[in-house]
């Protein structure tokens, strides 16, 4: 059985893993679908849909989750909700399930027909791009105790830390 993750991932933190794992135990392989792929260097999508990718294929190698049992597929938005869950298919491999806590997202799943199982919150106050993300900018380094050590090494590899300071001016 194969499932499929959607999200935006800015950045890939600690509550997104445990998501990972916890789909692994219910699903073979799991589709982690980057959304709003095209968007990038912006306060709520600083990090480019390639950047995204090398975040996640970095901390489920630093995991030891093999890589046969995920794919990582970035997806442009499309401005019309109603077929979005269509959209999605056209780009992904067939999947059985949707995981996610995103109520919109699972509503247009279960209007098309596609079984949907929410994942446990895993310390969502904490674990929260939003959060991290206000951290990062205000330069205070309690984000990298949220992110895995792979993410931390891309955001300062890219300097997308200063990134995000730079956008907010």
């Amino acid at each position: 059985m194969r499932g499929l993750y959607p999200g935006r991932f800015q950045p890939f933190h600690y509550g997104h893993l445990s998501v990972v794992k916890w789909a692994l135990e219910k699903v073979d392989e799991l589709i982690i679908l980057i959304g709003s792929a095209q968007e990038s260097h912006t306060l709520t999508n600083p990090f480019t849909a390639g950047e995204r990718i090398e975040m996640i294929k970095n901390t489920l190698s630093e995991y030891d989750i093999p890589s046969n049992r995920f794919y990582i597929i970035p997806l442009p938005d499309i401005s019309m909700n109603s077929i979005w869950a269509y959209h999605v298919k056209s780009y992904v491999p067939r999947f059985h399930k949707v995981i996610g806590r995103n109520p919109l997202v699972i509503r247009l799943f279960k209007e098309a027909g596609v079984e949907t199982e929410n994942p446990p919150e895993f310390d969502r106050i904490n674990y929260n791009s939003t959060y991290i993300r206000k951290l990062i900018i205000e330069n205070d380094s309690r984000w990298k105790k949220l992110v895995p050590k792979s993410v931390i090494e891309v955001i300062e590899e890219i300097k997308g830390d200063k990134r995000l300071r730079e956008i907010v001016g």
